[in-house]
């Protein structure tokens, strides 16, 4: 069965954006980048694998869903189809259209269900945090990249939802010398 990943920068404090929505402040420069332009090239927009000269390999992702926040940073610069190389989900409970790129859906839930009914690759949760709180169910592995960055506010990981813990093995760590690390961790059974 198909996995909803969870995979994610985020600033030492846990925030995963500026308030306005921006992730500028994480660096794109160290010895991280190849891991993410690599085993990760999936996860990137295609406005930066083509400023990068990359083809995404569609080895770990084939579908990407996000909510409209995090959709719109992209949308509003212009960029309809944010991951071109993915099948894109929007989720939002008061749009009603969308571009022709992407599929909105009101049930984010109903969605990544029926998508884990199929065969496929994996499904890239892209973010926001507050999508991420109502798919936290639905979540079978958290990629975390923490940045050597403090935010001291801004979009948290999670959304402040009623008190539902979950337990995920760390199953790999990643160190770089940039300061930036790479947890892998998997819901447990």
């Amino acid at each position: 069965m198909r996995e909803l990943v969870y995979y994610i920068g985020v600033s030492i404090d846990g925030f995963i954006a500026a308030p306005d929505g921006t992730a500028d402040a994480f660096p794109f420069e160290g010895d991280h980048v190849p891991l993410l332009t690599g085993e990760f090239a999936d996860a990137l927009p295609a406005h930066v694998l083509a400023a990068i000269g990359a083809t995404p390999p569609r080895t770990r992702f084939d579908a990407v869903i996000m909510g409209w926040n995090t959709y719109a940073v992209a949308h509003d610069a212009g960029i309809d189809s944010p991951y071109a190389h993915l099948d894109q989900y929007v989720a939002s409970r008061t749009r009603t259209t969308a571009p022709d790129a992407v599929t909105l859906t009101a049930d984010p839930v109903a969605t990544v269900r029926e998508l884990k009914a199929h065969s496929g690759l994996g499904i890239y949760l892209c973010g926001g945090g507050e999508l991420a709180s109502v798919l936290a169910d639905e979540i079978d592995r958290i990629i975390v990249k923490r940045y050597p960055v403090l935010f001291g506010g801004g979009i948290p990981m999670l959304r402040a939802e009623a008190y539902r813990p979950a337990s995920f093995t760390l199953e790999q760590t990643r160190t770089f010398a940039s300061g930036v690390t790479v947890q892998e961790y998997a819901r447990r059974a």
